[in-house]
């Protein structure tokens, strides 16, 4: 799922750099107001899965990359903004130590993976839970998965119109929505199910702890 250096333009990454930088500040203040005995080694473990879980990748045609990521079971344990500040911190780590992702697009992967799949696991496992708690824990993890997957195509889509040389060739990504679209979000479609069988488990087990 993560968006290699040299795939977006700039008239794409600095803008996502600016809305990301405000909900960096944000979640660091959520996490300094939570931030406890009991809460900090549980944020640490989950954050250790989330790191493996997103180094394993298979990469997809057009050089972007499928794997789980625990983001479901982060958002339903911790909410939005503090799986956004954890994936940020993951993201940031696999650039820099694995070279994946990449420090030019890492907001953009920030704000599609951790702010987008974390707000659509956490209404999915609210709209379903009060009745029926596993079907919102699978919902959760599916959404985590295949909601940041449309957004990352989205905007690997829109590249070509984005920035183009004066004929039209495209500068950086050079596919547009009709292959990105089908590309990315199909094998996430089904990655989805493990994605929301995975969070059933861990939040399971978490809860009986």
């Amino acid at each position: 799922m993560h968006i290699p250096d040299g795939f977006l333009s700039p008239q794409t990454y600095l803008p996502a750099y600016a809305l990301a930088a405000g909900g960096w500040a944000y979640a660091a203040r959520e996490l300094r107001r939570r931030v406890d005995e009991t809460l900090l080694p549980r944020l640490a473990v989950l954050t250790a899965l989330a790191f493996v879980l997103m180094a394993v990748m298979l990469p997809l045609p057009g050089g972007t990359s499928v794997h789980a990521s625990g983001i479901g079971i982060l958002a339903v344990v911790f909410g939005p903004w503090l799986t956004f500040a954890v994936v940020s911190l993951v993201l940031l780590l696999q650039a820099l130590l694995l070279g994946a992702g990449g420090v030019t697009v890492l907001p953009v992967n920030a704000l599609a993976m951790g702010l987008g799949g974390s707000v659509a696991a956490c209404l999915g496992y609210r709209l379903l839970a009060p009745r029926w708690e596993r079907a919102g824990l699978f919902a959760a993890g599916w959404l985590a998965a295949v909601v940041p997957a449309a957004l990352i195509a989205v905007v690997l889509g829109l590249q070509p119109a984005i920035a183009h040389t004066i004929d039209g060739q495209p500068l950086f990504f050079p596919f547009g929505l009709a292959v990105t679209l089908p590309a990315v979000l199909v094998p996430h479609v089904v990655l989805g199910l493990g994605e929301g069988l995975l969070t059933v488990l861990v939040v399971s087990f978490l809860r009986r702890r």
